[in-house]
């Protein structure tokens, strides 16, 4: 483990989080994300009576198909647990980032279209990190089968986008980076 030792402590929530990219037979991209909430102790909720320890608070599952170029062709969620049973009623709005390119301003505009009581927080915090998955499918669909992928240097929609990419640093300058100790 890379940290250091934890104080003794004792586990209440636990968020379990998986992303998978598919390479679908019709050419398009399928980015799957499942996430699910449980607590270490059962508890009373209001919609739902009690709630056994290790029982799904939520277990909330996204796709989104996206194209070659990152347009998203549809976008479906799905609530298989939730505290409210009420929640469920919104996960068809995901629908409506259909036609929106994951890139520069992607979470943005994403959250004009399902932000707020039009969206769910769970699902619009997976936003992110499907985005990244995203990205590193299209990645691989372009270098599958290099034994060492060339890169001369970063695409420019990947510039000032973290501490190595800045727009200063050796990679966006075609430098090797330092080698580390």
């Amino acid at each position: 483990m890379p940290l250091t030792r934890p104080a003794p402590r004792k586990l209440l929530h636990l968020r379990d989080i998986e992303l998978r990219g598919y390479e679908r037979a019709d050419g398009l991209v399928d980015i799957e994300v499942h996430m699910t909430d449980t607590k270490s102790y059962s508890w009373a909720n209001h919609d739902r009576g009690d709630i056994a320890s290790g029982e799904a608070l939520h277990d909330m599952w996204m796709r989104v198909t996206l194209d070659r170029d990152m347009v998203i062709q549809h976008c479906e969620a799905a609530m298989d647990a939730t505290p409210y049973t009420m929640c469920p009623n919104v996960a068809a709005n995901f629908g409506r980032l259909a036609g929106l390119t994951i890139g520069r301003g992607f979470l943005k505009a994403a959250m004009q279209r399902v932000g707020g009581v039009e969206g769910c927080t769970h699902l619009r915090e997976l936003l992110q990190p499907l985005a990244t998955v995203a990205f590193q499918t299209r990645f691989s669909l372009s270098h599958r089968g290099d034994a060492r992928p060339k890169q001369d240097s970063i695409p420019p929609s990947l510039v000032d986008t973290c501490y190595a990419y800045a727009a200063n640093g050796v990679l966006a300058q075609g430098h090797n980076p330092p080698a580390s100790d």
